[in-house]
Formats: C-alpha cells, structure tokens, sequence
C-alpha cells in the first residue's frame, strides 16, 4: 500500500472520525469523509484540501439507512484508490437495558455492528485481491467490561473486536492489515448524544492524544491497540490465558463436573 492510497472514514465529521482525516491527510492519503452532516462534511474537506493539498471527497450517508449504506459499500467496492478503511461510526445509548425502547437497540446494533461488518465485507475481497491495504475498526474497552453497566453497547463493541481478530487472521496471509482500536471514555460529542454528561466521568481522553495513539499502533502493525492500557502484559495475558482455553474446549464429551443424572427442582414460591 503506498502512502497515496484513499483512506474512507466513516463518522468523518466531528470526533475520532475528524482527527483521523486530519492525521492521514498530514500523511498526503486522499480522503473519502462520510457521515450524516454534510454541512460539516464540506466544512472539514474545505480545511483539509486548504491546509494539506490533498483531494478530499465527502459522501454524505446515515448508515441505518439501507440505501445510504449501500452507495458507502459501492464506492469501497468500486473505487480501486481506497486504500483503507477507518470503520468508525458509531453511537452509544445511555440507561439500563430494561429502559431502552426496541428500536433504540436496533438502531445501535444497526450502525455498531451491521455497518461496520458490510463496510469491511464490501472493501476487503478487492484488498485481498491486491495483496495489500487496512482495515481498522473502532471499538472500546467497554467490550471487554459488562461491569461498566451498557450492555447493548457494549455487546456491540465486543462484536467490533472479535470481528477485527477474525478478519485479521483471514486477511494478513493475504497481505490486508486488521486493526482494532480500543478507546476508554474519550472527549467526543457521542457521549452528549448518549445522554452522558461527560464531566461527570471521571477520566477523559483527549481525541488528538487517542488517535495518535492507535497510529502508533497502526504504523507498528498491533492487531489490538489499547491507549489507555499502561501495562501491555494485561492485554498479552489474557490473550495467552484464551488460547490455553481454546485447548481445552475442544472436547468430545462433557467436562467431568457435569456427568452424572440431572434431578429436576421445583421452585418455591
């Protein structure tokens, strides 16, 4: 992949979205900027070209909407200059599970997850093909942590990693890149459009600080970038401590503490 290949970026107008165009437009990529506020779209391209003389395209789209997200995957499809894939969309929901409505889930399911595997399903044959390219899928710590309370979100963003460690052992023989980022609480607008008010979190990310982060990451080719993560042997752990697992959960009976006849109880009111 040369340094002038297209980056697309999804949720490109304000946020993590915005920082990555800025950062990759200081790197002489062109740019596919998509997300619903075409206003700020064309405000964001407008500065990008001006300040950094790259060709920057907006496609405006709302990735719940069937139609919207189809013209996104036939541009990744058809466009032989996109080169990357930034998988950031997304959204989250403030409240208990109990109190969200059904189509409050859907909705976030459908930009969380549904999106986010089209889009890297619609560009990834044509990398693999070339034998080069990236893909990088925002995710979150919340994934690893039904402790922080937000199932859906969370659920949501577990899918976004286990997807990007998939997708990076089908795709890195080929020679396509798979990252998956893992911001903590960072200071964007998502969190006032969940219903949050991020003062009261206790620790907040800088945007600029997360982004150039998880390019560290990139350029050092991690395939889980955590940035708030001090201690990187956490993360090496746990991996080691799934793959001793993997070997024992493969097996063709049960496991010794679950022989025997099961007795039937009957619930005491």
């Amino acid at each position: 992949m040369t340094q002038q290949s297209t980056v697309l970026i999804t949720g490109a107008s304000t946020g993590i979205g915005a920082t990555y165009a800025d950062r990759f437009a200081r790197r002489g990529h062109g740019l596919v900027l998509v997300a619903r506020d075409k206003a700020r779209l064309d405000a964001s391209a407008s500065h990008l070209r001006q300040v950094h003389g790259v060709q920057v395209d907006v496609l405006p789209a709302d990735l719940t909407q069937p139609g919207d997200l189809a013209r996104v995957e036939q541009r990744l499809r058809d466009d032989a200059t996109i080169g990357m894939l930034i998988n950031n969309a997304g959204a989250a929901h403030a409240g208990s599970f109990v109190s969200q409505t059904p189509e409050a889930v859907a909705q976030l399911v459908t930009l969380n997850t549904t999106a986010v595997a089209r889009l890297a399903a619609a560009i990834a044959p044509r990398l693999a093909k070339d034998g080069q390219g990236a893909i990088v899928n925002i995710g979150s710590v919340v994934g690893l942590a039904p402790e922080f309370g937000m199932s859906v979100y969370g659920a949501t963003k577990a899918f976004v990693l286990f997807l990007s460690q998939g997708l990076s052992l089908e795709l890195s023989p080929k020679g396509v890149y798979v990252q998956a980022v893992l911001p903590a609480a960072t200071r964007t607008e998502l969190w006032g459009r969940a219903g949050v008010d991020i003062n009261t979190l206790p620790e907040v990310m800088d945007v600029g600080e997360l982004v150039d982060a998880a390019l560290i990451g990139f350029d050092r080719r991690e395939r889980v970038t955590i940035p708030p993560l001090q201690d990187a042997g956490r993360w090496e752990g746990l991996e080691n401590a799934r793959q001793a697992l993997l070997g024992q959960i493969q097996q063709s009976r049960v496991a010794e503490r679950y022989r025997g006849v099961a007795t039937s109880s009957t619930a005491q009111s």
